[in-house]
């Protein structure tokens, strides 16, 4: 616990805009549902006492997969898959986009308590951009029409996002403020990819090469797993539950 206190007092700022930028994903996300909920007819809290428990159920199953990472050969060390966005994905298609963001946000919180982080938050922000970039596509196409070949395109849909978020997040602002926050310059991370692949000259390549298949391959296994889970335990996490109906 005094590691994450002093990485966050150590990085303070940083902190700030990854707070601003989850609540930013977390009002679009609220904006979507009670659009939706007009659009259903539906009069009732977004967040209920079910929502909530199914939340904090989700999210730690989803803090355990985020525990275990999987790296890549074509990408540095520093980059690696979890699958932690499985349960966050089926809480979402379950429960809508505004329990999807929070089950996101507590993943995350969750991993910082047990363990502090070891990328100065950068590693922890990109994992919940990224991570909504997937599921808030998805649950919005899949809104429209419940059925398997509307979840189908909405994994499609959540995967080609994230690959274009997170591809376009690593280049512009997350590598540049990786280096920025441990003193090192952006070269050197460049240089970390060129061992791998002597084909990454600079970020464009690095991106291209290196994040932009680990993305596209996380979104293929995340969505595939979804597919063949999902409908088995889908009635039995809604049973009860007063959106049932309109959830599908």
């Amino acid at each position: 616990m005094n590691g994450l206190f002093d990485a966050i007092k150590d990085n303070l700022f940083f902190v700030g805009e990854l707070v601003l930028i989850v609540a930013a994903v977390f009002l679009i996300a609220y904006i979507f549902e009670k659009l939706l909920q007009k659009k259903n007819g539906i009069n009732e809290k977004i967040l209920t006492t079910r929502k909530m428990t199914m939340i904090g159920l989700f999210s730690a199953l989803a803090t355990i997969l985020m525990m275990f990472e999987i790296p890549v050969f074509f990408a540095p060390p520093f980059y690696k898959i979890d699958l932690s966005e499985i349960p966050v994905l089926i809480c979402t298609f379950a429960f809508g986009p505004v329990a999807g963001v929070l089950t996101e946000t507590v993943k995350i919180l969750l991993k910082l308590v047990f363990k502090s982080t070891s990328t100065a938050f950068v590693g922890e922000l990109a994992n919940f951009v990224i991570g909504c970039s997937f599921i808030l596509p998805a649950v919005m196409l899949y809104d429209f029409k419940k059925s398997k070949k509307a979840a189908m395109f909405s994994c499609v849909l959540g995967t080609a996002v994230m690959t274009i978020v997170g591809s376009a997040f690593n280049g512009i602002y997350l590598l540049p403020k990786f280096a920025e926050l441990y003193g090192m310059p952006l070269d050197a991370l460049i240089a970390m990819g060129t061992e791998v692949n002597a084909s990454i000259k600079d970020v464009t390549t690095f991106v291209v090469l290196a994040v932009m298949p680990m993305n596209l391959l996380k979104g293929v296994v995340i969505s595939v797993v979804t597919m063949l889970v999902y409908k088995r335990i889908s009635r039995v996490i809604k049973s009860g539950s007063s959106d049932s109906v309109a959830r599908k």
